[in-house]
C-alpha cells in the first residue's frame, strides 16, 4: 500500500530543471519506493545492492550504462563512484533535463564524489522517514512550517487532533514506512535488524570501526542525549573511547542520517552566546529503542519524555522544510546566563522563536522567555509554543500556543 509523499513535487521540480536528480536519505526511508512511483515507463531500473550489478557498474562502467542507457533510475549510486565521471559525459553531451535519478544512503564519500563531478548538473535532495502528516494520509500540499498567520491557518485546516496518547504513540514508534504501514509489526525486531544492517553496511563502508560494541555503546549514548547541547567529552567517556574517535563517528551518524545537529544562532552583536550545537535523533522509534522505553506509556512517564517530544517536534518541522526540497533556516538560543529557545527559523529578516512544551495548558509567562531575543538582528517576529493544546491560542502579542498537530 502506498502512503503519498510530500516530496513527490519537489522531486519532479528538480527533475524538470537538472540533468541529474540525487535522492539521499537513511535506509529504508522510502527512497526506491517514491521515485519508482513518480518514474515513467520509459524510465530503466538498476540497484548497486545486486553484488552482480555493482560489480559490473565498478569494473566496467562504461559498459553498464550502455545496458542502463538514460532515462535511467540508479539505486544506492555510492557504491558505484566510478560511474560519476561518465554520468557527467552522458549529461553533457545529451544536454537533457531528468536523465539520471539517483539514490544514495551515505553523505560521505557520495557527496564528494557528486560535488567534485555533477557541480551545476544535480539537485539534491534529501527525504526523511514519514511526517506526522504522511503516516495519516493528511494535506501535504502545505508550505514549510513557521509560526506566522499565514502558515499556520494554511497548515490548521487539515491538521489531526493528537493526544498525548497519540502523539508518544507516533514517537514510540518512529518514521519507518515498514512500521507505519505495518508492513512489519514487530518494532523490536524491526528496529533490531536495521541495526545490525546498519552496522554491517553504512559503518563499516564509511570508516573502520573494529569495535562495534563500542560503536553500539556510542549510539545508545547519543540516543540517551537527543535534544541536549553536544559535549563530545561524556559520549567519549560513555563508549570508553577517545574523544577523536567519538568525533569520527559523530561524522558517521551525520553521514548516514541517523542524527542531526542543530547550529546555535550567533551574529556579531551576540559575544555571549554559546557556541555548542544540539543534538537530535531524526527517528525518535529508534531513539526510543536504543535507550530501552518498552511502550509509549513508559516513555511519556519516564525521565526522556519532554526530550523525547523535543525532538519529535524538531524533526517534524526539520521535514516540513525537507519534504519543500529546501534547507532549514534553524537555530537554537542559549546564552552563558542559561537562558534558552528551543528554535529559531530565520527567514526574510526576522528570527521566528518556538518553544516546545510537554503541557496541556499553556501559560503566557512561557512567551515571556522570548524578549531575550529582542537586542538581536534580525528583529524578532512572531513566534509559538507548540504543546499539547487543542486548538490556536493566543498568549502575547506575536506569540501563539500551536496544537502539535500542525507541526
Amino acid at each position: 500500500m502506498f502512503y503519498p509523499r510530500a516530496m513527490s513535487a519537489s522531486c519532479l521540480a528538480a527533475s524538470d530543471q537538472f540533468p541529474v536528480m540525487l535522492l539521499t536519505g537513511p535506509r529504508q526511508v522510502g527512497k526506491t519506493t517514491l521515485l519508482q512511483r513518480l518514474a515513467g515507463k520509459d524510465r530503466r531500473y538498476a540497484t548497486l545492492d545486486d553484488p552482480t550489478l555493482r560489480e559490473l557498474a565498478q569494473s566496467d562502467p562504461a559498459l553498464f550504462l550502455q545496458r542502463y542507457e538514460p532515462p535511467v533510475l540508479i539505486d544506492e549510486i555510492q557504491y558505484a563512484p566510478q560511474l560519476l565521471p561518465l554520468i557527467k559525459m552522458a549529461v553533457d553531451g545529451q544536454r537533457k533535463r531528468g536523465l539520471f535519478w539517483l539514490t544514495g544512503s551515505q553523505q560521505f564519500h557520495l557527496m564528494k564524489g557528486v560535488s567534485e563531478t555533477l557541480a551545476g548538473r544535480v539537485a539534491i535532495l534529501s527525504l526523511p522517514g514519514f511526517s506526522a502528516r504522511e503516516r495519516r494520509r493528511g494535506d501535504l500540499d502545505l508550505p514549510p512550517f513557521l509560526p506566522t498567520t499565514a502558515v499556520l491557518a494554511a497548515r490548521e485546516a487539515s491538521a489531526p487532533k493528537l493526544t498525548l496518547k497519540r502523539v508518544y504513540a507516533d514517537i514510540w514508534l518512529g518514521s519507518y514506512p515498514a512500521l507505519v504501514t505495518k508492513q512489519v509489526r514487530d518494532r523490536d525486531l524491526f528496529y533490531s535488524s536495521y541495526l545490525q544492517t546498519y552496522l554491517q553496511r553504512d559503518v563499516k563502508d564509511l570508516a573502520q570501526v573494529g569495535n562495534e560494541a563500542a560503536f553500539v555503546r556510542f549510539l545508545k549514548a547519543c540516543a540517551a542525549r537527543t535534544a541536549q547541547m553536544l559535549n563530545l567529552t561524556d559520549l567519549a567517556r560513555d563508549a570508553d573511547v577517545a574523544v577523536n574517535t567519538a568525533k569520527n563517528w559523530l561524522s558517521i551518524l551525520q553521514a548516514s542520517f541517523q542524527v542531526f545537529l542543530l547550529p546555535p544562532y550567533h551574529t556579531s552583536v551576540t559575544k555571549r552566546l554559546v557556541k555548542t550545537p544540539k543534538l537530535y535523533f531524526l527517528d525518535t522509534g529508534l531513539c526510543a529503542y536504543l535507550t530501552g522505553w518498552s511502550s509509549p506509556e513508559t516513555l511519556e512517564a519516564g525521565a526522556m519524555g519532554g526530550a523525547m517530544l523535543e525532538t519529535y517536534a524538531v524533526v517534524e518541522v526539520l521535514k516540513s522544510w525537507w519534504n519543500s526540497g529546501k534547507e532549514p533556516p534553524a537555530y537554537y538560543y542559549r546564552d552563558k546566563d542559561g537562558k534558552e529557545v528551543d528554535l529559531l527559523l530565520v527567514q526574510d529578516r526576522s528570527i521566528h522563536p518556538v518553544e516546545i512544551k510537554k503541557s496541556a495548558s499553556p501559560r503566557r509567562e512561557w512567551a515571556e522567555r522570548f524578549c531575550v531575543l529582542d537586542r538581536l538582528k534580525p528583529r524578532r517576529s512572531k513566534g509559538g509554543i507548540v504543546c499539547l493544546c487543542r486548538e490556536r491560542l493566543p498568549l502575547a502579542e506575536n506569540v501563539s500556543a500551536i496544537p502539535v498537530g500542525l507541526l
